[in-house]
């Protein structure tokens, strides 16, 4: 079975009702040019995405994806996207992918070219990098300034903050800020002094038995395997919480995670070069869970 897949995607309306939903998506060879040259998307970063992993067979958590999908072209203002479209793009990809293995599946949506009749689309799916070693042994992140305050989002929405855009240049860069500093990773303070996110996952703490993750506001990009993460505890019977969280109680805390679609749970295990508590066991229990297929 073919280890890469890519489909273009003729955007429909999101409430049209179309039959034969395959009809709006061809698969294309991942090696032979798609886009045109005027793609904003490739041009100015003006779209959004969303990567689901997919894992023995099952792509995970499709909905939620497809829900923030949805969220992300309203605040970027984008056609509403057709869900039920989406939904048979993924199965068509994931008919076409081998049945083990982990694999990621990117869905993009562009504003497409300047004066264009309509939006771009398109799926791809690639087998993902292999995240053992940041499962099973944690990473170590540095702290830095995300250059506005937990208010930026309601005062200044044009700054797209709680979309996932496809401008991810920042988001980068800080990864490579994090391996200068000889670190693995980053985690992004607000200018006000509270925890928010990392470039590419959600933080999770847990300080005398609870879980608590950054207060969902318009900065922070509301995650996933976060959320599927508390329901997982909340069935053990946990508490989970969000809420505003300083800097400084993420640095006293029993134990910290950054959790993402594909590398799923990695714990921390040091800040700023401050060894910190590695919780080996849960983390385990985390990506056991994670790597479950569920939706």
């Amino acid at each position: 079975m073919p280890e890469n897949v890519t489909l273009l995607i003729t955007p429909i309306a999101a409430d049209e009702e179309v039959v034969d939903l395959e009809a709006t998506f061809r698969e294309v060879d991942a090696s032979e040019p798609a886009l045109r040259v005027g793609e904003l998307s490739t041009q100015r970063g003006d779209g959004i995405f969303e990567t689901i992993g997919f894992v023995d067979g099952h792509a995970q958590e499709v909905r939620p994806h497809l829900e923030r999908l949805r969220n992300s072209a309203r605040i970027c203002e984008l056609p509403e996207p057709n869900l039920a479209q989406w939904e048979a793009a993924i199965a068509r990809a994931s008919a076409a992918l081998p049945t083990t293995g982990e694999y990621g599946i990117k869905l993009v949506l562009s504003r497409g070219i300047e004066h264009g009749p309509t939006p771009t689309a398109w799926l791809t799916a690639n087998p993902a990098a292999d995240q053992r070693a940041a499962r099973e042994h944690g990473v170590r992140v540095v702290t830095l300034d995300r250059g506005y305050d937990r208010g930026a989002a309601e005062r200044a929405p044009w700054l797209l903050l709680g979309a996932k855009t496809l401008s991810y240049a920042v988001n980068m860069a800080a990864i490579r800020e994090a391996k200068r500093r000889g670190a693995d990773d980053t985690v992004f303070v607000s200018s006000d002094g509270y925890v928010m996110e990392g470039p590419t996952s959600s933080v999770i703490l847990r300080r005398d038995g609870v879980y608590s993750t950054p207060a969902p506001t318009g900065a922070i990009l509301h995650g996933t395997t976060q959320l599927s993460l508390f329901e997982y505890l909340e069935a053990r019977g946990e508490r989970v919480e969000y809420r505003d969280v300083p800097i400084d109680e993420l640095r006293s805390a029993d134990a910290a995670w950054l959790v993402s679609s594909v590398r799923l749970a990695a714990g921390i295990t040091a800040i700023d070069g401050v060894p910190f508590p590695f919780d080996a066991d849960e983390t385990a229990a985390f990506n056991a869970y994670l790597l479950t297929p569920r939706d």
